[in-house]
């Protein structure tokens, strides 16, 4: 494999590339960042921290609708843990809602007859990020197999992977998820196109966060990835702290349609020598331009890189088109520079004329420069700074390459395609700059 980009970090197969001087123009501005987040009321259960969400959704991408109710996934633990340890015991737990700002938690997906969660899980003992599918009546419930069963210590091995055969149920009562399930390994790296984890030099080794997306060109998963760079490689202009630094955005396509066959294709974008971590990866189309956004962290950013806790993306005229970034630096939504790690794993979805931005309620009243300073607190007050359920819901406008934060909506507020924005173009609780209202801007 060899460097076709002069050093700037492009790696062979001519893959999009989110380069170095596309993020030094990275910069907090009034378009890209989100108003202050304060603590909702209640959050949508306290018995639990809830970060990663997703909805349930149709085979064209649209948000699901059953019998009056909309769903989420989330992955989850018992709210008793210190918030750093969650990602170790990581469970998928769904919540439903009627009006899709009151929610209701229906306990973990992958469950027995008894409610329990289920023994006969194959693979990782725990699951990571992923999405969730709704068609003909069976839910297909994709997500990350981290890690081994039954492991002594934690491992960080990943696969995608599947559990499908689930049924939605619902009754005066509310709505559940029941199985059972069939689960299977999907895919994992394959070394060459994507590096596998004995291949990894880096600070963080990624395969995860599968995304399925379907268009007229066929049927897919998005993924989350790092493009294998080997010792001594030209990439980076041969400096070998930022080749350390080699997130990607993968792709599997489906040969047959069949969402639980997919074959590995090509990445749809690398970021060899600016960041690590391209999280969470999904796509959004409108007007014929294909919208990919992923979620990265301040710390996974390459040596010499100033960048953020933030909603990223990129657009093409294709799905395998030439990934462009948003707004020139990629930069969409971050948090404010007072409370930089408030939010994080935007996801985002159209909603007419405005995109929608759920994302999860991190370390709030928390300014310190490192996301890793959370530990040197006493363990009651990193429970308290931790939201642990949904923030509020962002609205972004959308101008070709060019997108700008036009408002909020309340904590885990989920519009269907149908209902109307409040006319306010702010509303909620919070601000920009801390003083207790919102400023238009």
């Amino acid at each position: 494999m060899t460097d076709d980009s002069g050093g700037r970090g492009r790696i062979s197969r001519n893959t999009p590339a989110w380069t170095r001087e596309h993020a030094a123009r990275l910069a907090r501005t009034d378009d890209t960042v989100a108003p202050i987040i304060y603590p909702p009321e209640s959050p949508i259960d306290p018995e639990l921290h809830l970060w990663d969400t997703w909805l349930l959704r149709d085979r064209d991408g649209s948000v699901a609708e059953i019998d009056g109710y909309r769903v989420i996934l989330a992955l989850t633990s018992t709210s008793a843990l210190l918030p750093g340890k969650r990602h170790d015991v990581a469970t998928i737990r769904y919540s439903y809602s009627a009006d899709g700002k009151n929610w209701h938690t229906g306990g973990p997906v992958f469950k027995n007859d008894a409610g329990e969660i289920e023994g006969d899980r194959p693979f990782g003992s725990r699951q990571w990020a992923g999405s969730a599918l709704y068609d003909d009546g069976t839910v297909y419930a994709y997500y990350t197999a981290s890690g081994q069963r039954d492991e002594a210590e934690l491992s960080y091995t990943q696969r995608l992977a599947v559990g499908h055969g689930g049924t939605v149920h619902t009754d005066s009562e509310g709505l559940s998820i029941e199985g059972p399930w069939t689960h299977e390994i999907i895919t994992g790296p394959d070394g060459d196109r994507y590096e596998t984890e004995a291949q990894s030099r880096g600070m963080i080794y990624t395969f995860r966060d599968p995304w399925f997306f379907e268009d007229e060109t066929g049927t897919y998963l998005v993924f989350e990835a790092n493009t294998p760079v080997p010792e001594g490689s030209a990439a980076c202009g041969g400096d070998q702290a930022q080749q350390e630094f080699n997130g990607s955005v993968g792709i599997a396509e489906s040969p047959t349609g069949d969402p639980t066959d997919f074959g590995l294709r090509e990445p749809l974008l690398d970021a060899v020598c600016v960041n690590q971590e391209l999280e969470r990866p999904h796509i959004v189309v409108r007007d014929g331009t294909y919208y990919l956004f992923i979620s990265s962290h301040m710390h996974t950013f390459a040596p010499g890189i100033e960048g953020y806790d933030a909603l990223y993306g990129f657009a093409a005229d294709s799905l395998f088109g030439e990934y462009e970034p948003l707004n020139d630096s990629g930069l969409v939504v971050t948090n404010p520079a007072n409370a930089p790690f408030q939010a994080y794993s935007w996801l985002v979805y159209d909603h007419g004329d405005e995109l929608l931005v759920n994302s999860f309620f991190n370390y709030y009243d928390f300014d310190r420069p490192s996301l890793d300073d959370v530990a040197l607190l006493p363990e009651p007050e990193q429970r308290r700074r931790f939201g642990g359920t949904p923030a509020p819901t962002v609205r972004i406008g959308v101008d070709g390459r060019r997108t700008r934060v036009l408002g909020v909506l309340d904590h885990g507020h989920l519009l269907l395609p149908h209902e109307p924005l409040p006319s306010s173009p702010f509303d909620g609780r919070g601000d920009r700059d801390g003083r207790g209202s919102y400023h238009s801007t």
